[in-house]
């Protein structure tokens, strides 16, 4: 049935691929309508216990914890929706103050790509590369691939200096020239590149490196 597409699924029937199998006398069908009937409804569903979901002959620990974490995976989703819809990104200060809380205690260096619309609200992000940029390598095929399934108007490059230096290197210069070169050809701008270092941030846009 999920040949079909996931949002093509009945509500039980999302529940019975989770569950995956059934027990003796009972179809896993069957054992998602029970569920979701005695519950009420997703929502309720949700809310509930694993002590609640194991209950229902058929759910075992596994089963719960595969549930509960589907549950969880709805909820940060939802959540980072409604978060990121409101962030505009009208100046550096506004980048690292979403980017800091994700990177300050980060013991490698990562590099990632922030996707706004036209607005400048985020889209979303993603990370690129991780380990230190003298030993990876950036892509800009990689960079722009992410930009354009998120459909951005403009990205926002990050990444972290755990040495908590927050000057940029000669090869975060060259990354960033060669992703804003890239991006004049795509029509996605490269509109900053902001260093975190600890709790502190450099914008390489102010640096008057883009």
């Amino acid at each position: 049935m999920i040949f079909r597409g996931a949002h093509n699924l009945t509500d039980y029937e999302l529940i019975a691929v989770l569950l995956r199998t059934g027990l003796k006398g009972t179809s896993v069908i069957e054992l998602a309508q029970n569920l979701l009937y005695k519950s009420g409804n997703l929502a309720r569903l949700a809310g509930k216990t694993s002590r609640y979901l194991k209950e229902f002959s058929g759910i075992g620990k596994d089963k719960a914890a595969t549930l509960l974490a589907a549950f969880e995976i709805s909820r940060r989703v939802a959540f980072q929706t409604r978060w990121f819809s409101d962030k505009k990104i009208s100046s550096p200060e506004d980048a690292a103050e979403i980017f800091i809380p994700l990177l300050q205690h980060e013991p490698v260096e990562k590099f990632m790509v922030a996707c706004l619309n036209t607005s400048n609200n985020i889209i979303n992000y993603e990370v690129i590369t991780v380990g230190t940029l003298n030993s990876s390598v950036v892509h800009s095929r990689e960079v722009f691939r992410y930009a354009i399934e998120q459909n951005s108007a403009n990205i926002i490059l990050i990444h972290n200096h755990p040495s908590g230096n927050l000057n940029p290197s000669d090869k975060d210069k060259h990354v960033t020239k060669k992703l804003v070169a890239a991006g004049k050809i795509i029509g996605i701008e490269v509109i900053d590149h902001i260093i975190i270092a600890g709790n502190r941030f450099s914008s390489m846009n102010e640096g008057g490196f883009i």
